[in-house]
């Protein structure tokens, strides 16, 4: 079933690191918000990497990005897909991310997965390195369906983004 990408990017003019998903899943569509589902790992481990208290609504979880300069989008503005899972997406149409590039100043992009790692390598690369001159760099799922990767490996790979947060 074919599906348009439900909400905006979560930035500011202060946002320096930006994390592209694939696209929202069933639950996140359903809630109207990114990383809903409570099995989605997303939330803790970003609480995890930067020593902070873990925001439960909404508004506490765009209060927490854009503290902590943090800017999210996903990668696929537009996809056929049943369910939920990556492998089921297919007649991608890549994200425009010149507002966020045009609205913040994003340092690095990393991509949550291997499948918005995918899109970003066949679509948006060019576009990535333009605004950033570095490509975006690929890091572990948090979905629940990644299961090869537990919490504590989760949150050393992903110490990265608290990494690029603090250059500069």
């Amino acid at each position: 079933m074919s599906q348009t990408h439900p909400f905006k990017p979560i930035f500011d003019k202060n946002s320096k690191i930006l994390i592209l998903g694939s696209f929202p899943s069933v639950v996140s569509r359903k809630f109207g918000f990114y990383y809903t589902n409570p099995q989605n790992r997303f939330w803790q481990v970003l609480a995890g990497i930067l020593n902070a208290p873990l925001p439960r609504s909404t508004d506490e979880k765009i209060d927490f990005l854009l503290a902590s300069r943090i800017a999210i989008y996903d990668a696929a503005i537009s996809c056929e897909i049943k369910g939920s899972s990556d492998a089921k997406m297919t007649a991608v149409a890549p994200a425009n991310l010149e507002p966020i590039f045009s609205g913040a100043r994003i340092a690095q992009v990393f991509s949550n997965g291997g499948k918005a790692h995918e899109i970003c390598e066949k679509y948006l690369k060019a576009q990535i390195l333009n605004a950033t001159g570095k490509p975006p760099l690929k890091l572990p799922s948090t979905s629940s369906a990644n299961a090869n990767f537990g919490f504590e490996r989760l949150v050393q790979d992903w110490v990265v983004v608290a990494e690029a947060l603090k250059d500069g």
